[in-house]
């Protein structure tokens, strides 16, 4: 039986890894493909320690750093797709018939973006389609962009987008905008934001890169283009938690519930982090460190122990 199970490939999953291995633990990885969501970035500017580096070159350092830690059993290509309580512990199953028996499991699966499902979107991902303003607004500077999405998403991207944006489309397939009113107001008294209501996208344009993006208007049913240097497409996310089929406690959104101090979910053994969790912040930096928390939390499962904080500490 294996001390740990790490279920994912991105920077969460690969954190978790290396301090797994640090601790000794006989850990195996689990993962389809490394890097995540940001693997399709063109540029990333707030990983630390790296003023900008590709999603393609983050994802090869982070497989090279796991693959550097030589007790660790790596299994990819396969995705695991269920997770269920033994005596003693969890099996894990991948979908190429794997099964692996394990004393605890981290979680660190990740989510999926909700796609518009409109040609082009997939085709141009990268190229200006993008998903997390936090992550590329600075890559639009003086750019003209459009914000799909009227709840919060879309909106807390206007509101990262037009510190760098010349011009902000924001379409909305609905008539009122839903997110919070204090960010409607922000965004509805921006010079730089243009509101476009009713507006249902039918496809994203483009050469080499985005050039524009067409919709229809549900109101009178005319077709429209908006020229555009990039498409941010903002109407939520899936977290990957099926594979626990109800094994511990989820969310109204499907994300794994954790205490955050520790990463633990509501089942003894299984730990979580990243953007399958409930965690608010879903960024890069922020999985790593919740992912150590959980793999630390595991060793101490694993031993029976009660972490203390070091403020506890006297001297003799």
């Amino acid at each position: 039986m294996h001390d740990v199970v790490i279920v994912g490939g991105g920077p969460a999953a690969i954190g978790a890894a290396v301090y797994a291995a640090r601790k000794k633990l006989k850990t195996v990885l689990v993962a389809k493909e490394f890097g995540g969501q940001s693997a399709v970035s063109s540029s990333i500017e707030n990983w630390i320690g790296e003023e900008s580096i590709s999603g393609f070159d983050l994802a090869q350092k982070l497989e090279r750093h796991l693959r550097a830690q030589k007790s660790i059993e790596i299994i990819s290509g396969e995705l695991a797709n269920k997770v269920s309580e033994i005596s003693g512990g969890f099996q894990v199953e991948t979908d190429q018939g794997k099964t692996l028996e394990t004393k605890t499991v981290v979680l660190a699966s990740g989510s999926r973006r909700r796609r518009l499902g409109i040609p082009g979107e997939a085709k141009f991902e990268g190229k200006g389609v993008v998903f997390c303003a936090t992550c590329d607004a600075p890559l639009f500077q003086d750019k003209t962009v459009a914000v799909v999405g009227g709840g919060n998403a879309g909106l807390e991207s206007v509101v990262d987008l037009s510190s760098y944006a010349e011009k902000i489309y924001l379409v909305v397939r609905g008539d009122t905008l839903r997110g919070d009113q204090i960010t409607q107001d922000e965004v509805k008294g921006n010079a730089k934001v243009e509101i476009i209501y009713g507006a249902l996208p039918e496809e994203v344009l483009g050469d080499q890169f985005v050039t524009g993006l067409r919709y229809k208007d549900k109101n009178t049913n005319e077709v429209r283009s908006l020229a555009v240097d990039g498409i941010f497409v903002e109407i939520g996310a899936v977290p990957n938690s099926e594979i626990m089929g109800g094994l511990v406690k989820l969310n109204q959104f499907n994300e794994v519930v954790i205490d955050h101090k520790t990463g633990a979910t509501s089942k003894p053994g299984i730990y979580a982090a990243g953007d399958v969790t409930d965690e608010i912040y879903k960024q890069n930096n922020i999985s790593v460190g919740d992912a150590v928390k959980a793999a630390l939390s595991a060793y101490n499962y694993i031993l029976g122990m009660h972490r203390r904080s070091p403020a506890e500490e006297i001297s003799v």
